[in-house]
């Protein structure tokens, strides 16, 4: 089975990422558990994602574009990134997320891949 591994992560580790002092131990443990995945052979897809404040927020209300720079609401956690792994099941997909470095300052969402679309029979 396939699951989406959410990364979700505080101001705090932004800002770990490009801090002089915290850059390295914070890059060094995602650096650790991406190579544990990869080296199981788990890893389908994933990537880190820039900062919220890099995010542009598309809605479309009554036909009109609205759209918002940065994050739409002020939360303590946003979306760092995301990995796609295949495991035999929730509780390996579970066990995998644990190990995640913002597992232990803010939470990672772990969601069953929907399968391929098939396309409708004509």
């Amino acid at each position: 089975m396939q699951f989406m591994l959410i990364f979700k992560e505080t101001p705090g580790d932004f800002a770990a990422r490009t801090d002089p002092h915290q850059s390295q131990p914070y890059w060094a443990g995602w650096s650790a558990f991406i190579g544990a995945m990869s080296e199981a052979g788990l890893i389908v897809n994933g990537d880190g994602l820039q900062g919220p404040q890099t995010a542009t927020i598309l809605q479309v209300r009554d036909g009109k574009r609205i759209v918002h720079d940065g994050p739409f609401a002020e939360t303590k956690e946003q979306l760092g990134g995301y990995v796609v792994i295949e495991v035999p099941d929730l509780d390996t997909a579970i066990d995998w997320a644990a190990k995640a470095p913002c597992a232990h300052t803010a939470s990672v969402e772990v969601r069953p891949v929907m399968p391929p679309m098939t396309a409708p029979s004509a």
